[in-house]
């Protein structure tokens, strides 16, 4: 077997290097030659060459994963002669040869200075050298930006005495929190600062009424000594002039006079007219505001039956007042989807589908109200002792979902002023399976709101209530695994009992496009607990409170996870993923909740074992039906790097090595070397390495991952431990299928 996977891995390696080595020659007019490579490098340390790589014109042939022309050596297999279908083929899915152009390389040599001078390199220089070999050519750019030049003076010329009294009331009312304002001496000279303070003017005084005020009002003057890095620089604010021919006068100050609200028709905007009022942020006798107007976009923006919004000023004549036309398009008020899935569990195929119904609009308040009915069904087969029944599991799902804060005790302008929405949902789920049936109801009352221009979202439950209910437990199951003193299982009988969850929950995301964090925590049962102590409920044989008679789970919970993008070009990134949790029962609970517990393997975690088969630690599972429930864990640590690269039309390709594992906190009978420990477990991290294909339709992504395991933290053999090197592809081989990316 190990022989076979290696031939297999030298067929490949074969095959990516003769579409990389197809000659492209034909393809390259005399006296003309193939970009090979583009190289961009600076003889000074103060710059950074590769963020300025973007500004050649002129790239290669991209590259999969970085190393092999793939695309160029499919586009190369094809003939000149276009009339033949295979010929188009290939070069329809290959990538045409890049032939040097030299103009376009002097013009990339114009926009590199260009954009060190910007940076504040006054003097920088570029130097262009090209190696031809053959029908190759190389291109090197060689960065001389010389030393940076800085501001060695500042100062401010606002010709407009009422526009100078607001900035310096504003810059006063800021000077509280010590925060540096504006340009300053011994700031680095470079456009994008310059711009800068031009646009946080422009803003101050587009919040102030200057409702036509642009940046072109600002400009500058610096002036540099010789034989100086030292920039004077003045920041000169003009007069309004609202034609070239009409003289200068002070900027005007615009109020707002009255506001409207119109549809297709009037009679076709059926919110009401207070809702309309509370997400317009514009108001009568203010002064206008580039910020309230943003806000009530984005506050229409919430609202899912509002499809656009269209917001007008005109100039009342020979005045300085506004009036407001608010254009509001309704979208389509009512719904229905519905879904179809397929399930393949352990060999037992099984279907499911989701019918939804959603009102946008139900109260007349822009709220959203649906209902999610799925029903599923999956042939159960080879379980003997239990009866001839097979799964099925139905549940309804309403949410109403309020594009505001509602909340008791705030204040009407407080609930105004927020951008959070609220939801309220309730949940029914029925499972039917011959060893058990189980019920579960959910209640929840949460909050969610973002602040876009720090691209951060949050999340607040409030409260989010879960009963679980067991009607019906099997005599076989019952026997086997929960009553039987040879082989009872804490953790199995605990998740197999009635429960109670009562949690609150905080959780933030952040996401620039380059940097994401994602950290929550909750807590449960500390209310109940104090609740239960006052009115001294009494105890479970078990020792636990109740509710109803019903015990509560006590737990504290927190996750964190991180992911950095490097982009190497538009074609190649390498993705770094971190994840860690850990959760802790308490008070009246030993154990988590099944739910709440961690688990490693699958699609989305160390994908060189299926989904739940990997941990805690060393413990290495027995009982393929049921001993899911035992690799679980109060802990987890993930990490992962993989590498994601285009292939052509809608493929892509990823190459990853994942590592992580789950642990116990706690030392459990049932999960022998489970438990973490810190000087062995990081010899319990499991590791594996494959490849993936990605299909990406843009708004959704279908994703194939294959994982081969590399360290093996539960083994019976050293040649199993180090899988890596020793491979057995039936022993150590994973496959995934999911719809999206795993980070």
């Amino acid at each position: 077997m190990k022989t076979r996977y290696i031939y297999i891995l030298y067929i490949i390696a074969v095959i990516i290097g003769l579409l990389s080595a197809c000659s492209s020659s034909k393809f390259i007019p005399d006296e003309s030659y193939l970009l090979e490579s583009v190289e961009v490098k600076a003889d000074e340390k103060y710059i950074d060459a590769a963020t300025l790589a973007p500004y050649v014109r002129q790239q290669a042939n991209s590259k999969w994963f970085s190393l092999f022309k793939i695309p160029l050596g499919t586009y190369a297999m094809a003939g000149t002669d276009t009339a033949k279908w295979i010929n188009r083929t290939l070069q329809r899915i290959g990538e045409e040869p890049v032939i040097y152009d030299s103009v376009q390389a002097k013009l990339s040599m114009e926009d590199l200075r260009r954009a060190m001078q910007n940076m504040g390199f006054m003097h920088a220089t570029v130097d262009l050298k090209t190696k031809t070999k053959g029908k190759k050519l190389k291109a090197i750019y060689t960065l001389h930006p010389g030393m940076p030049y800085f501001i060695n003076e500042m100062k401010y010329d606002i010709r407009d005495d009422s526009i100078k009294k607001v900035l310096n009331n504003y810059h006063n009312s800021n000077k509280k929190d010590n925060k540096r304002i504006g340009l300053q001496v011994g700031d680095r000279f470079t456009v994008s600062r310059l711009d800068k303070e031009r646009e946080r003017i422009t803003n101050i005084l587009m919040d102030s009424g200057y409702y036509r005020f642009h940046k072109d009002f600002i400009r500058y003057k610096a002036d540099s000594a010789s034989n100086s890095l030292g920039v004077g620089v003045t920041l000169e604010l003009m007069k309004y002039r609202a034609d070239s021919d009409l003289p200068e006068t002070l900027h005007p100050r615009y109020s707002i006079r009255n506001i409207s609200y119109q549809g297709e028709t009037v009679a076709s905007i059926p919110l009401r007219m207070r809702v309309l009022e509370n997400s317009t942020a514009i108001k009568p006798g203010k002064l206008f505001s580039a910020s309230d107007l943003q806000k009530t976009y984005n506050n229409f923006g919430r609202m899912k039956a509002v499809r656009y919004t269209d917001i007008r000023f005109s100039e009342v004549p020979d005045t300085t007042l506004l009036d407001v036309d608010i254009n509001v398009s309704m979208d389509k008020q009512r719904s229905v989807s519905f879904r179809p899935e397929g399930t393949n569990t352990s060999g037992n195929l099984g279907a499911a589908a989701t019918l939804t119904y959603e009102n946008r609009n139900i109260f007349r308040g822009a709220e959203t109200f649906s209902v999610e009915l799925r029903g599923a069904f999956e042939a159960i087969t080879g379980l003997e002792g239990y009866r001839d029944e097979n799964y099925e599991e139905y549940s309804i799902e309403t949410k109403l979902q309020f594009p505001r804060f509602i909340a008791p005790f705030l204040s009407h302008d407080f609930r105004r002023r927020s951008n959070a929405t609220s939801e309220l949902s309730l949940m029914w789920d029925l499972q039917n399976r011959p060893e058990f049936h189980r019920r579960v109801f959910s209640a929840a009352w949460r909050y969610r709101w973002a602040e876009p221009h720090h691209h951060t979202s949050y999340r607040l439950d409030l409260l989010d209530l879960n009963y679980v209910y067991m009607p019906w437990i099997s005599e076989t199951f019952k026997h086997d695994y929960l009553d039987s003193v040879s082989n009872r299982n804490a953790i199995l009988r605990y998740n197999y009992e009635d429960l109670f969850i009562a949690k609150i929950g905080f959780g933030l995301s952040y996401n620039d496009g380059v940097d994401a964090v994602r950290a929550n925590v909750e807590t449960s049962g500390n209310v109940l607990n104090v609740f239960s102590n006052l009115i001294g409920s009494k105890k479970n044989d078990n020792g636990q409170h109740t509710v109803f008679n019903i015990a509560y789970a006590q737990y504290v919970k927190a996750d964190f996870d991180y992911t950095h993008l490097f982009r190497f070009d538009m074609h190649n990134e390498l993705a770094l993923h971190g994840e860690f949790g850990i959760a802790w029962p308490y008070g009246n609970s030993k154990i988590l909740p099944f739910e709440k517990r961690y688990f490693a393997g699958g699609a989305n975690s160390v994908r060189g074992w299926s989904v739940r088969s990997l941990g805690p630690g060393k413990y290495r599972g027995t009982d393929g039906r049921i001993d899911f429930i035992n690799q679980t864990g109060d802990m987890k640590l993930y990490l992962s790097a993989e590498y994601r690269t285009f292939l052509f039309w809608k493929f892509n390709g990823a190459a990853f090595i994942d590592a992580g594992n789950v642990w116990t906190l706690r030392n459990y009978t049932d999960q022998p070397g489970g438990q973490f420990k810190f000087d062995e477990f990081y010899k319990q991290i499991a590791m594996s390495y494959g490849i993936g294909l990605r299909l990406n339709f843009d708004y959704f992504v279908l994703r194939f991952d294959m994982g081969m395991k590399a360290i093996n933290p539960s083994y019976e053999t050293q040649n199993e431990h180090w899988a890596l090197l020793h491979p057995k592809f039936s022993r150590d081989f994973c496959f995934h299928f999911a719809v999206g990316m795993p980070f």
